[in-house]
């Protein structure tokens, strides 16, 4: 059981330490690099997404017969839906409160980082669920390795939150705990 505590933390710990950022820099980050810690953090979520849950979900039911790969492919769409889903919805909320702002794109920003990190969790605590019902060392593994990689995604989206914070006048200590507490919500998912 303490395997699955560490192990539904990791990605917060993650959060945390990308949040850090903000107290080794000095000024706000150019554009450029903004985008390429987003990129970074879309890499290693593909990346972890792929090898650590939809293979292993298409291998577990190869004994299903030829369409073994229709349980995760249909997970995968319903998921695609939900981010798609709340994307529009964050859209509308973006009209309907018109941040013309600074402050109203980081909240916006703030906010997106949030939901996703719901799912992120769900994903890590079935990978550990699935270990918990008898999956074995691989499973076990598979759920570590997931973990951390998500925790590595999650160092930018740290960082994208606490950075822009202090940038806007708020202290390091309350940016870097603003920033943290944004992938709070993965070991509740």
């Amino acid at each position: 059981m303490t395997d699955v505590i560490i192990g539904i933390m990791i990605p917060f710990f993650g959060t945390a330490i990308g949040s850090a950022c903000v107290f080794f820099m000095r000024s706000t980050p150019r554009h450029s690099t903004e985008k390429l810690l987003m990129g970074f953090a879309g890499g290693v979520m593909t990346a972890a997404s792929v090898w650590s849950l939809l293979l292993p979900a298409i291998e577990r039911a190869s004994g299903t017969g030829a369409a073994a790969f229709l349980p995760a492919g249909v997970g995968l769409w319903i998921g695609a839906a939900f981010i798609r889903g709340v994307e529009v919805l964050s859209a509308l909320f973006e009209r309907a409160a018109e941040p013309e702002n600074a402050v109203g794109k980081l909240r916006l920003l703030i906010l997106a980082i949030v939901i996703h990190n719901v799912p992120e969790g769900m994903a890590v605590g079935i990978v550990y669920a699935s270990w918990l019902a008898g999956g074995g060392s691989g499973a076990l593994a598979g759920a570590f390795a997931l973990a951390c990689g998500i925790a590595v995604q999650n160092l930018p989206e740290g960082a994208i939150v606490s950075i822009p914070l202090h940038a806007q006048g708020k202290g390091k200590a309350k940016s870097f705990a603003l920033g943290a507490l944004s992938g709070a919500v993965e070991p509740v998912g």
